[in-house]
């Protein structure tokens, strides 16, 4: 047994331990990156969703709106404001604790997925 564990150990030292490529890593780290993946606020392709509709009460006109809580799109931000919005301890996001090489990857995986959301809707017009 130990000449198994030491055998593997050295196919990852002289092979590397990459067993999946960066964009999938990519796509796991929006799904699910540290427990609720990007994915369920920021939707499928980061174009945001509507998370919740209710109902406010403005006190000063007695009148009752209806309005939604939705999360915005971050498949058109640029990498500063992105990133800011990850690791700003005042939002509403989770913290995930991601490395700056995870932020890059998650950031160019959303970039990505604004453009095969453009390609699926010229796709359909056809």
């Amino acid at each position: 047994m130990r000449h198994i564990v030491c055998l593997v150990l050295l196919c990852f030292c002289l092979f590397g331990a990459d067993f999946i490529t960066k964009s999938e890593h990519a796509s796991m780290l929006y799904s699910n990156p540290r427990g609720i993946g990007c994915d369920k606020c920021h939707g499928k392709y980061g174009e945001g969703i509507l998370i919740s509709t209710y109902k406010h009460f403005n006190k000063k006109t007695k009148q009752l709106t209806q309005e939604e809580l939705r999360t915005p799109a971050i498949n058109d931000l640029e990498f500063d404001k992105f990133k800011n919005a990850i690791l700003n301890p005042k939002s509403v996001m989770p913290t995930y604790f991601l490395t700056d090489e995870e932020m890059s990857l998650i950031y160019e995986y959303v970039k990505n997925l604004k453009d095969k959301k453009e390609n699926l809707k010229k796709g359909k017009k056809k």
